[in-house]
């Protein structure tokens, strides 16, 4: 059995608790210490990661519950450290103002975070195996061309070639005027920094910074767009503070926010998914573009069936949806997984091209998600630019 996120989704952990954790940090691990010396019994590698931790922007509570209740309930026991692997080969974007930074570079900040993050969790207890994987036709239900899609609608058939074929429902006289809207219902959702195989729980893949959750994600689509002369809006509010309601609040914003810039007609909420198996691992679903190891991205097309009613216009949605399949999948083969077209609305209805793109899972690292931005950012352009008059 294999778990999403969008079929099952969990509740972001309370920023008031970690606060209070926050502020007990440095008591308790000076309490730790005096236990140490007392018992003996905590390795001295916990301390160092622990304490190391602190220094991080994400994941201190996290850390301080788990290690301090690890070392309560372990002993004497062996500690499980996996093999570490050191980072090597990374290409960092050059700082010289007349060098130009290679799209496949590393971004500095990224690779010191990259680096940070290895300090503190290079001896971690391995929580359970992360698994690479490339999805394509063989996953879909219905293929056309280059066009792959995983129908899970109750009772919708689909003709891809005919729903491609259709003119979108897309006209821009100026399009350097606001034309698309780029915002994140899940915001706290984030990535691993690491590329080891394995996860482990003290690490937690949610963060309010917007350097390391969809935030980031949502401004390389953003640069590529801007490059290209098309207007932009980057919703970055955290909708997500609490995990109920999201939808609701994410709506808020959209509607306040086209009723400011009414030549709004593209709209993109910008999520990444998480998908488990019943034995614990992790997948990362991956394409290698350029030589890069990317993100793959799912786009999820909804519609009216079932339960969902008041979706009027999901057919003009999903030849939208199709149409930037085929444009990214013939820009960067293999970076798109199979369009999911299923029984949802997820705030779709409030244009007849809006898209929820899941970038990667919580198991692909941040470097990758980046990556994968800047290429679904430059296909979107390239779609758009189609239906632009100027």
């Amino acid at each position: 059995m294999v778990t999403h996120k969008h079929l099952s989704r969990r509740k972001n952990s309370g920023d008031a608790a970690n606060r209070f954790l926050l502020t007990l940090a440095v008591p308790l691990f000076l309490l730790c210490t005096v236990f140490i010396g007392t018992h003996g019994t905590v390795p001295l590698e916990k301390i160092a990661m622990f304490s190391a931790s602190l220094a991080l922007p994400q994941g201190t509570a996290a850390v301080l519950k788990n290690e301090l209740s690890r070392a309560a309930q372990e002993n004497d026991a062996a500690f499980d450290a996996p093999v570490f692997v050191p980072i090597q080969n990374r290409v960092q974007a050059p700082t010289a103002p007349s060098q130009t930074p290679s799209e496949t570079d590393t971004p500095a900040d990224i690779l010191k975070m990259m680096q940070e993050t290895e300090a503190v969790f290079a001896s971690a207890q391995k929580s359970g195996n992360i698994t690479e994987k490339q999805y394509d036709a063989a996953n879909a239900t219905d293929t056309y061309e280059n066009i792959a899609v995983r129908n899970t609608t109750p009772s919708h058939s689909i003709d891809i070639k005919s729903a491609v074929e259709k003119s979108a429902t897309l006209q821009i006289s100026d399009k350097s005027a606001p034309t698309v809207l780029i915002f994140h219902t899940h915001t706290t959702e984030s990535y691993e920094l690491l590329n080891y195989g394995w996860y482990t729980t003290a690490y937690v893949t949610r963060s309010n910074s917007p350097d390391r959750n969809m935030v980031r994600v949502g401004t390389a689509i953003c640069e590529e767009l801007t490059k290209m002369g098309i207007g932009v809006v980057h919703d970055k509010e955290i909708h997500d503070t609490q995990y109920t309601g999201a939808y609701d609040r994410s709506r808020e914003s959209i509607e306040k926010i086209m009723a400011q810039n009414p030549s709004i007609q593209v709209v993109i909420d910008v999520h990444r998914d998480a998908i488990k198996q019943s034995d614990g691992t992790r997948i990362k679903p991956t394409a290698e573009i350029n030589g890069k190891k990317a993100a793959q991205i799912m786009i999820i097309a909804g519609c009216e069936d079932g339960k969902v009613t008041a979706f009027p216009q999901w057919e003009e949605n999903l030849t939208f949806a199709l149409q930037l399949q085929k444009t990214a999948e013939t820009k960067y083969p293999g970076l798109m997984r199979p369009v999911l077209f299923s029984a949802r609305k997820y705030n779709m209805d409030i244009t007849p091209c809006s898209v929820l793109l899941e970038m990667g899972s919580d198991s692909n690292t941040l470097e990758e998600a980046e990556y994968s931005g800047h290429l679904i950012g430059k296909a979107l352009g390239e779609l758009i630019l189609q239906y632009s008059e100027n």
